[in-house]
């Protein structure tokens, strides 16, 4: 399927590597122009090395650096001519006892996993509109649809920004213009956060990093972790210009894990 988004221009953040650079290769394979983003600087000249080896066609620029810093933020905007596609990414906090958590702790959650996003679409979206077209992803978190005990700064944060999506992505005046906000909800993933949360509950259960492994493997009912690959596909068709009347919505790919009917 043509997703109709070539020769587009899209911000992916955080996307040297996971989710966020699957996202990134979904797009450019689209013929998507995309400005990537990451702390690491080795790691992101090789993530665009890769990208415009996937599609020469597709420019690829990149800005070095934390998106939760505002100064990096206005660097990632101002490489891309304009933005009609963003991908809001950052990393999750680390898992931990609430007890020890104290107001440091939930406001650096707070600004990677609500604010930074929040201040991205405000940066953007009404451009969007204006244009006539805008697609707006959140990789949040399965844990919005069901809380992760020992992730609550994450639960906290995430959930706070998809009950701002909910009231912003219905605004007729954003709808109404081919503009559409959506969250996407991974679940266990094989990423490098994965393998230490994996490290994690090796620490504080006695068992193994494999045995743990292996045991939430065997809880989800596809039998297997996600792939970068096919999240960033899943990515890009909510980009796409066929996916402009889906908007609002919480999109949970989890391999069968959640129970729920709804």
């Amino acid at each position: 399927m043509d997703l109709g988004i070539a020769g587009r221009w899209a911000v992916v953040c955080a996307a040297s590597k996971g989710l966020g650079k699957g996202c990134a290769e979904a797009l450019v394979k689209e013929g998507v122009n995309v400005v990537i983003n990451s702390r690491s600087q080795q790691v992101l000249e090789a993530t665009v090395s890769e990208l415009q080896r996937l599609n020469p066609n597709s420019e690829i620029r990149h800005v070095v650096g934390d998106i939760t810093e505002p100064s990096v933020r206005d660097q990632v905007l101002a490489a891309a001519p304009q933005v009609d596609i963003l991908v809001n990414n950052a990393g999750g906090p680390p898992p931990g006892d609430f007890r020890e958590w104290g107001p440091e702790q939930w406001q650096s959650a707070l600004n990677a996993n609500m604010i930074t996003p929040i201040e991205m679409i405000k940066a953007t979206i009404d451009q969007m509109a204006k244009r006539g077209f805008g697609r707006i992803v959140n990789i949040t978190s399965s844990s919005v649809k069901a809380p992760i005990a020992p992730l609550g700064l994450s639960n906290g944060a995430r959930a706070g920004l998809t009950g701002f999506v909910a009231g912003l992505a219905r605004q007729p005046q954003l709808a109404s213009r081919n503009v559409t906000v959506n969250n996407l909800l991974p679940g266990k993933f094989l990423t490098e956060r994965l393998r230490s949360n994996f490290a994690h509950s090796a620490q504080t259960s006695g068992r193994t990093a494999d045995d743990v492994m292996n045991a939430q493997q065997q809880a989800i009912p596809a039998r297997r972790f996600g792939s970068a690959e096919e999240f960033g596909t899943f990515c890009a068709f909510l980009c796409s210009q066929q996916a402009g009347y889906f908007t609002g919505q919480n999109v949970l790919l989890d391999g069968g894990v959640y129970p729920g009917t709804f």
